[in-house]
């Protein structure tokens, strides 16, 4: 397994457990077009979690790749409204990490298809 796999897991396993133990982090990101902004991230968050552990498992990696590279295609307009919300901000470092955050989705994306791909 490429260490870029196993990074994603990890990284699916903290954002998911957050997702699940704070969901009223990610409630001003939703874009206004989700409905049921609270399921949405609590399933967002079971989701994540089901990701990182058919990563790290081989008869589930392949299935858990495409569907790690899906659910980070589906997140990713909440990534962008949250670049948009702090694009006049002065907190710097929040609109840093969110404008940094877009880019670092291509390799995730990646490492997910690399799953996917065997």
């Amino acid at each position: 397994m490429h260490k870029d796999v196993t990074a994603l897991a990890g990284l699916f396993t903290v954002s998911g457990t957050v997702h699940l133990v704070r969901p009223e982090t990610f409630e001003p990101i939703m874009p206004a077009v989700v409905p049921a902004h609270r399921e949405v991230i609590l399933a967002s968050g079971v989701a994540e979690l089901l990701c990182a552990a058919g990563l790290l498992h081989p008869r589930t990696r392949r299935a858990a790749g495409w569907a790690s590279a899906a659910l980070l295609l589906a997140v990713y307009p909440a990534n962008l409204k949250m670049a948009a919300d702090l694009k006049d901000s002065r907190r710097t470092g929040l609109k840093t990490a969110a404008f940094a955050r877009l880019p670092l989705q291509i390799p995730m994306v990646r490492a997910a298809l690399r799953a996917a791909r065997g």
